[in-house]
């Protein structure tokens, strides 16, 4: 939702001699000779904060939705520096990536060229920004210093046994030419460039991530209330703890046994089929073992499946479909055959990629069940009481139920529905009965007993999957000798640098580029001095991402990845601030390299952003802001027309953090107006800098100080929409005292300027530091302490509340505006003039209407 400027705002003044650019070209020039915002060093007792914006990726200049992120994190940074902090605000570019290398292939260019010169127009726009950026800290994630240590830190989850290579199927992205990991597949559909994504099998690098799922998954426990709960939900959804049981069959003719997880292994008497993924290597070997015609009609359903995305299996309202392989698992318990299905409701990647089949109690089987004219058997009776009389079912000579009149109208096969509530247990042997909970516990000691089953997890969350077939990212420091063994590429050869993009083909095609880098690819095995290679693939961006924030500390260091003596000082990052899209990629691999780290006992933190601020996307034509879809407003237009500072008030004022905002209701205009109303104020000024404030006018020092004082749990709030809103009544008192009040030379009109000056340095800083210096002041506004409210007049202004008795007025009480009825009421009775008046009468009514008035009635 956006708010409308208000209209004593928008038209209050004409600006004449406000020129907004020439004011920003000034203050730019005076930063940048200056440098006030780097952080303090080591000599600096001021307490520390570390404020950090997630950094841009240079695919062009930036535009108006870069505008919103950076304005709130420059807000934070510089609201920090005011209230006393020592503030780090570094800036940095994530710059490998797709983009950059599909814009070279484009123009048949290096992607280094294209990124490094987006790069630095991205540098000119901040600092035309007003960014106040420590520039003694940059980082570019393509910069071989910087990717050396993206391969240290592979090498060392490889030592960890948390980087390993495996053949699966994984998401191919037929546009880019390259693997996908889970999360970056939404909808069926590459994130980047919305192709529709397929299965493909190929040997990839991972990271073992879900070694860490409990620890990720029980951490964000220290999160809430520090990072919005929509994104803490959407991390606990994507790792999907389940807690259940490793359940292991036997397979007629083949000697190993599947395992199979279940979150219900209380109703595994009600299995009556067993299911596997069709592009698992289970079915391709059970398949393998069937006849001819079975063998045909599967290789025809893993094609038609290999096209489907995983979205599109999972969902609940499609046809079932599936092939028979004509072969039996045995129930663990009964040994009973269950036929063998390949289904795509199943997939590879979850569980162990086979699941048996409770049709009567799982509504995915049961319509599969039904679709195939397969056997349903209830087990639990969801019609039974927790505790009570248990109905009993039999079974029939065939081992069928033989259902009671009193569960004919809920039987699952006749009505299409599978019992999923609470129940007891029947048709289950030694666990009739038995209520949920018991019958899990029950089943699972009888599991464990047998060696058959024991207790067990699942997770939906997979291991990150890094191996990317493109040119522009960090090369994977491994090398394949020729006896098959893959090694470390040895630290003293680290950076493994990329060749010269010169003469390589860089376009998509299913493999690295890099692998027809021949000079490049051929290595010597490090142990035996042989011939061997180099792996050709790249790492996924999002390892660049993953501890960024810490080599900021120490961007320059030559000889370890961060500096383990800052990162007791700084890290973790106290506000992090950016899209909310991010909240399962980034944020989630973040979290696991700090605890990786962690483990290593190179920090003392496990998680690495201790609050975290989501803004709302800035629209265009009702989608976006994006280049890939044209409906840009471009950065560097903005900030000559209507200038970095009205831009970033309008942004501000336009809602709420959280909250999307149209940039057709952003107005500008009505922002530029505000400016130079404030400017105005300050050019108006006629008392000197050491003027007795407490003398100005009481009424202008209120709304002063009541500003100064609620504005810093605004902040804290993130609700700077109503801190503008706030500063745009202040200006407007300060105003109307000039104007029509005690004058320009009134001790509260300066108290009122200089106040403004300091608090719209958070959102105009360049307006603020000209009205700072009009004011008489040297140095920058952007570093003067928070000025202190007053507590005397943060009292309300009282009001005069009337006693009536009996319809006479009979006293009057001063009293705060805003006082309570009960509390007047008190203070009336307790009146010594209505006491008086009273003479010991009993009071038999009371009407209260806070805060004037008080009626008495004693008849």
């Amino acid at each position: 939702m956006s708010q409308t400027l208000p209209p004593e705002t928008a038209a209050a003044a004409d600006g004449s001699g406000f020129d907004p650019y020439a004011i920003q070209q000034k203050w730019q020039a005076r930063w940048a000779e200056a440098d006030p915002f780097r952080a303090g060093g080591a000599d600096d007792t001021r307490p520390r904060k570390y404020v950090l914006g997630m950094f841009p990726y240079p695919s062009g200049d930036l535009h108006m939705g870069h505008a919103e992120s950076y304005a709130y994190v420059d807000i934070v940074a510089r609201f920090w520096r005011h209230r006393g902090y020592n503030v780090l605000n570094p800036i940095g570019w994530d710059s490998f990536g797709l983009p950059a290398e599909n814009a070279a292939i484009q123009r048949g260019a290096d992607p280094r060229e294209w990124t490094y010169a987006n790069i630095a127009q991205h540098k000119k726009s901040f600092r035309e920004y007003g960014s106040s950026y420590d520039w003694s800290r940059i980082l570019h994630t393509s910069d071989p210093e910087y990717y050396r240590w993206n391969q240290w830190l592979f090498q060392k989850l490889y030592e960890r046994g948390l980087a390993y290579r495996k053949e699966s199927p994984v998401n191919w992205c037929p546009n880019d030419q390259t693997v996908l990991a889970n999360e970056q597949v939404v909808d069926g559909h590459c994130e980047r460039c919305g192709a529709e994504v397929v299965k493909k099998k190929l040997t990839q690098w991972y990271f073992k991530i879900t070694d860490y799922a409990d620890r990720l998954l029980d951490d964000l426990n220290q999160l809430e209330g520090f990072w919005p709960s929509k994104v803490i939900r959407m991390q606990r959804n994507w790792i999907g703890r389940s807690v259940g049981a490793d359940i292991d069959f036997e397979i007629e003719g083949r000697e190993e046994k599947v395992t199979v997880f279940s979150t219900r292994p209380d109703t595994l008497h009600g299995a009556t089929f067993f299911v596997v993924a069709p592009e698992s290597d289970l079915a391709a070997e059970l398949a393998a073992g069937a006849p001819a015609e079975v063998r045909m009609r599967f290789q025809d359903y893993l094609e038609r499946v290999g096209k489907e995305s995983e979205i599109d299996r999972q969902a609940t309202d499609r046809p079932k479909t599936g092939v028979f392989l004509e072969r039996y698992a045995l129930n663990p318990l009964t040994g009973e055959r269950l036929p063998i299905w390949a289904a795509d409701y199943v997939l590879a990647d979850y569980g162990h990629g086979a699941v048996m089949a409770v049709p009567a109690h799982d509504q995915r089987d049961l319509d599969f069940a039904r679709a195939f004219d397969l056997p349903v058997r209830v087990v639990v009776d969801t019609t039974a009481p927790i505790t009570g009389a248990i109905p009993v079912i039999d079974l029939d000579d065939e081992g069928n139920p033989i259902v009671d009149e009193s569960l004919e109208s809920i039987d699952p096969a006749r009505t299409g529905i599978a019992l999923t509530g609470e129940g007891r247990m029947i048709n289950s042997g030694s666990l009739d009965g038995l209520s949920k909970r018991n019958a899990i516990a029950r089943i699972i000691e009888e599991l464990e007993a047998a060696g058959t089953g024991r207790a067990a997890k699942s997770y939906r969350l997979r291991d990150w999957l890094i191996s990317r077939q493109r040119f522009w990212g960090t090369p994977i420091p491994m090398i394949h000798t020729q006896d098959g063994r893959i090694v470390p590429v040895p630290a003293d050869q680290l950076p493994l640098t990329l060749p010269d993009a010169q003469g390589l083909d860089l376009a998509p095609k299913g493999t690295s580029p890099l692998g027809g880098a021949t000079e490049w690819m051929q290595t010597v095995d490090p142990e035996t001095g042989e011939p061997a290679l180099r792996d050709p693939d790249t790492m996924d961006t999002f390892v660049d991402s993953s501890w960024y924030f810490l080599r900021f500390l120490s961007p320059g260091d030559a000889g370890e990845a961060f500096s383990t003596r800052e990162a007791d000082k700084w890290a973790p990052v106290d506000s992090y601030i950016g899209g909310v899209e991010h909240a399962i990629l980034h944020l989630l691999y973040a979290r696991f390299i700090t605890k990786v780290l962690f483990d290593m006992g190179l920090i003392e933190f496990t998680e690495p952003f201790s609050s975290l601020i989501n803004q709302g996307m800035v629209l265009l034509g009702g989608s976006k802001m994006s280049k890939s879809k044209g409906n840009l407003v471009e950065f560097a237009a903005s900030m000559v027309d209507p200038g970095a500072d009205a831009s970033r008030v309008a942004i501000t004022f336009a809602g709420p953090v959280e909250d999307d905002i149209n940039w057709e209701d952003v107005s500008t205009t009505g922002a530029q107006k505000f400016l130079a109303r404030a400017w105005r104020v300050a050019k108006d000024v006629m008392s000197s800098p050491d003027v007795v404030w407490a003398e100005g006018d009481p009424a202008l020092r209120r709304v002063t100080h009541r500003l100064l004082a609620d504005a810093p749990g605004l902040v804290e709030q993130t609700k700077f929409n109503v801190v503008v809103a706030r500063l745009m009544e202040l200006v407007n008192a300060t105003r109307k005292a000039i104007d029509t009040g005690a004058g320009p030379a009134d001790p509260a009109v300066r108290e009122a300027a200089e106040a403004t000056a300091m608090i719209l340095d958070l959102f105009a800083p360049h307006t603020a530091e000209e009205m700072w210096e009009i004011l008489g002041y040297d140095g920058f506004v952007g570093l003067v302490p928070w000025r202190q409210a007053d507590p005397t007049l943060l009292v309300e202004e009282s009001v005069t509340a009337v006693v009536q008795i009996d319809g006479k007025v009979r006293a009057t009480l001063e009293v705060p505006a805003r006082i309570g009825g009960d509390e007047l009421e008190a203070l009336a009775r307790g009146d010594e003039r209505v006491q008086r008046t009273l003479g010991g009468r009993e009071i038999t009514r009371a009407i209260v209407r806070p805060p004037k008035v008080v009626s008495f009635s004693t008849h």
